[in-house]
């Protein structure tokens, strides 16, 4: 059964990361495996109207330091321009005014809507405000979420979160990765460490992300000056021309998917230290490389690895985080690199979370067809 699919979201950049990965994968599994499924995106942008083929932009003012991000304001504009569409459900990725505008958009269409949980507010609260601020956020979070006919999770971690608020009807759905983009095939560590004036038996560890506050960048840079020779770290995204130490190399955003693969397959190690990630598609990424990953114990990240693919801190400090490095290269790191690979092969191709999508997708527009009287004629 076809079916017009509408996904919003305000988090949808040049430099977006994650959700935006996320979006674009959807709509080429869906053009290639479901054309019945007309597909469109309402993001935010400079002006109202069609930016591209499915993509439809609403206006939006450019956030000061953002990052290229806007903050759309009117959730009476963005509602009009989602209803003008005519969805027959949408998926909202925020609670901002994408995701408010699109429970009304649902609501006057009398079509499903459903929240796409990409990220722990409340936690983000506390982090950013302090530990008061968690509460409020919580609640605010949780009442949102409640009103979607259903909720996805992208991991076990960010369901319970919701859970913890009360949120109901709510599927967990892990994200997926390219394995053919994402390739131990695509390394070639000689040449990057001579791009990066590195001597060849150095151990180059990796991170790829924004330089947000809750990515816990500062405990990997003490981790690795703490660790000393032969370790360096690489971050991608962080700001090429931010000067941390010696062992820490800055590199600016690469926005060509193929020269990322090959950058984070060249490297020994990928590390990551937030422990309050909702999941972490840069880990996944990493996996399908072929790389081991040092990660946090808890949190979405601490889902996709384990010894068999890397090594879980104890904690996310930097001395926790530099005790789990040691403790990786003390280990034979083959027979874990082919695992981190099989890995990603066997439970994180996008196959997988699109045709579960798909299947809620479709579950919730024949409900909702159900469930809708049929006008009788005299």
């Amino acid at each position: 059964m076809g079916f017009h699919l509408i996904d919003t979201t305000m988090m949808y950049a040049p430099r977006s990361g994650g959700v935006k990965r996320y979006l674009h994968e959807k709509r080429d599994w869906l053009n290639k495996r479901r054309p019945d499924i007309n597909h469109t995106l309402v993001v935010p942008g400079a002006t109202t109207g069609l930016a591209s083929h499915g993509v439809v932009t609403v206006a939006a003012a450019r956030l000061p330091f953002g990052d290229g991000y806007r903050m759309p304001a009117s959730t009476t504009k963005w509602e009009t321009v989602i209803r003008m569409l005519e969805p027959d459900i949408i998926e909202a990725g925020d609670m901002f005014v994408p995701g408010h505008a699109a429970l009304e958009a649902g609501e006057a269409l009398g079509v499903p809507v459903v929240g796409f949980c990409h990220t722990d507010a409340a936690a983000l609260a506390a982090l950013h405000f302090g530990e008061w601020a968690e509460a409020p956020a919580m609640k605010h979070w949780a009442a949102t979420f409640q009103r979607f006919d259903r909720v996805v999770a992208p991991s076990r971690h960010i369901a319970q979160r919701l859970a913890e608020g009360g949120v109901e009807r709510v599927s967990v759905q892990a994200l997926g990765v390219d394995t053919d983009l994402f390739h131990p095939s695509k390394a070639d560590p000689q040449k990057l460490r001579r791009k990066l004036g590195l001597p060849a038996e150095a151990r180059l560890l990796v991170f790829a992300g924004r330089p947000a506050r809750e990515k816990n960048i500062e405990s990997l840079i003490c981790a690795v000056e703490r660790l000393g020779a032969p370790y360096h770290l690489l971050l991608v995204g962080a700001g090429k021309d931010t000067h941390y130490s010696s062992r820490v190399i800055p590199m600016g955003y690469e926005r060509d998917p193929v020269k990322l693969a090959g950058i984070i397959a060249s490297c020994d190690a990928l590390v990551h230290a937030n422990e309050n990630e909702p999941f972490g598609l840069v880990v996944l990424e990493a996996l399908a490389a072929g790389l081991p990953v040092v990660g946090p114990s808890r949190g979405g990240v601490s889902e996709m690895i384990d010894e068999q693919v890397g090594q879980r801190a104890a904690t996310v400090d930097p001395a926790g985080m530099a005790e789990a490095i040691e403790a990786l290269f003390a280990r034979d790191l083959a027979p874990i690199k082919a695992a981190a690979r099989r890995r990603a092969e066997q439970r994180h191709r996008w196959d997988n979370t699109f045709e579960a999508l798909t299947r809620i997708y479709g579950e919730l527009v024949a409900g909702r067809a159900a469930a809708t009287p049929v006008a009788m004629s005299a």
